[in-house]
């Protein structure tokens, strides 16, 4: 595609033209993910993260009439996502060994069960809606993406997302305050 033309294809884009969206998508959706990989060393990480790029610019698709190079607009909006997306990742995996380490050294001479955390995990499991409890069974337990739990499920890959996020949500509250609770409880009898 010449500059001339491309920018032709981004004015169509802006104006709402699936057919152009598509092209530019075919256009640089491989270099796009070869990029994202070199950054996050992960597959999944980095198609999710191409479909998250390519979808936020069809939802702002308004400012590409003035966009004058679209590869290093997307090149850098790309580059933004990826850094948010491995930070938050990160503070995600700080918790959980946070969590993790806080239940272990809890328990060191402690007489409850080791067991007893994956009771209540499995507890706050049980407690979500069906299709958040799905949701999150298929992804986090069949470690399915959310382009395949969206297709076995008959839903947008973005209702995936957001059921994963407020299932994480519920059950880390869940565990959190249960767990506490079994805590005390386990230090006022022994």
């Amino acid at each position: 595609m010449s500059d001339l033309s491309e920018s032709n294809e981004l004015i169509k884009v802006a104006g709402g033209d699936e057919i152009a969206y598509n092209r530019l998508y075919y256009k640089y959706h491989q270099q796009l993910g070869k990029h994202i990989f070199r950054i996050t060393n992960s597959v999944d990480l980095a198609e999710e993260i191409v479909m998250d790029v390519f979808l936020k610019i069809w939802m702002n698709r308004e400012v590409l009439a003035g966009v004058k190079n679209f590869k290093a607009y997307l090149f850098v909006i790309s580059k933004n996502h990826t850094l948010n997306c491995l930070r938050k990742l990160s503070i995600e995996r700080q918790h959980f060994n946070d969590f993790e380490e806080s239940y272990t050294s809890s328990h060191i001479g402690s007489s409850s069960d080791p067991n007893d955390y994956y009771t209540i995990l499995d507890e706050a499991i049980d407690r979500l809606p069906p299709q958040q409890q799905k949701v999150y069974l298929l992804s986090r337990h069949e470690r399915l993406r959310y382009a395949e739990v969206a297709n076995r499920m008959n839903i947008s890959r973005e209702s995936v997302k957001k059921y994963l996020q407020i299932a994480t949500f519920s059950i880390t509250n869940y565990v959190l305050t249960n767990f506490h609770i079994l805590l005390i409880l386990s230090i006022i009898f022994i």
